[in-house]
């Protein structure tokens, strides 16, 4: 009895934990959402107004009533682009040479261990090691190839990380089966694991691509130029990016600028969502062709 009684209170005793973590866990979502609305409302309180076709036209300039973003906007797409065509095979590659081939030893524990300190090194770190590798040692100069570069090294550990999460989750019962019926390693990657993790292959991918394309600070270091007046048509050339033209809108003291930075905060906004949104999209089908 006395057994049954301290059992019964330990059991009441986790229940309350558990209903007073749910209910933090809640407030902070709930605070956080909240906060992020009032942000989004001020943003757009500022910038809608000037938010126009000649806004994503126009070239930055001194005046306010004439300056836009046009060629910040293609520098971002350009490294958008860019950093996806690098940094998804190999992060890909990497995540199913460690998952699916590396053998369990000091040298694959090392690597990992590597990889799991650099996903959290700050971006500032990634930039300066652009700014020494690819703009100085490969003299690549401060060109879109250099930023790209940059970026990459800085999503990898995110990608591989996820793509490592995602082959995990493939149970091993169907590459065992698949085994069974003669098929070699690398059909069994291709065929079994690769697109029952694609899923989550690409959810990570849009976390390391998002942040990517917002940061400012790895773009600073490299030294992108802000007042750029010429759209970028190759990789080697100069350019500028959103989260550049933004922080030079911001640090101006005039009023109209600051509308300006709120008008390109709303742009960047719709890049990232507007990739967010293509990448789900291709997630969402993925999943239902798997779960078919």
């Amino acid at each position: 009895m006395k057994n049954s009684a301290v059992f019964q209170q330990n059991l009441k005793v986790r229940h309350i934990k558990e209903r007073v973590h749910r209910t933090l866990m809640s407030l902070a979502t709930l605070t956080g959402i909240i906060v992020l609305t009032l942000l989004l409302i001020d943003v757009l309180k500022d910038g809608a107004g000037w938010l126009d076709w000649q806004f994503i036209t126009s070239y930055p300039s001194r005046k306010p009533a004439e300056a836009g973003l046009l060629s910040a906007l293609f520098g971002t797409l350009w490294i958008m682009v860019l950093t996806a065509l690098f940094s998804l095979p190999i992060g890909i590659g990497t995540a199913i040479y460690l998952e699916e081939y590396a053998p369990d030893n000091r040298l694959q524990r090392l690597i990992q261990t590597n990889i799991n300190n650099l996903a959290g090194v700050p971006s500032i770190v990634y930039g300066l090691l652009g700014l020494s590798l690819f703009v100085q040692a490969l003299a690549m100069g401060r060109s879109i190839l250099a930023g790209a570069l940059t970026l990459t090294l800085m999503s990898l550990p995110v990608i591989i990380i996820a793509a490592q999460e995602a082959i995990r989750s493939v149970p091993e019962g169907h590459r065992l089966g698949a085994f069974a019926l003669g098929a070699t390693r690398w059909q069994v990657v291709r065929n079994i694991v690769l697109p029952q993790a694609l899923p989550g292959i690409l959810t990570g991918t849009i976390l390391a691509m998002s942040r990517a394309i917002g940061e400012a600070a790895p773009m600073i270091a490299i030294s992108a130029l802000v007042y750029l007046t010429f759209i970028p048509i190759s990789p080697l050339d100069r350019f500028t990016v959103l989260p550049i033209q933004i922080f030079n809108w911001v640090s101006r003291p005039q009023e109209d600028f600051q509308h300006l930075a709120a008008a390109g905060i709303i742009v960047l906004l719709i890049v990232l969502l507007s990739m967010n949104a293509i990448a789900i999209i291709l997630r969402n089908r993925y999943q239902k062709r798997t779960e078919e």
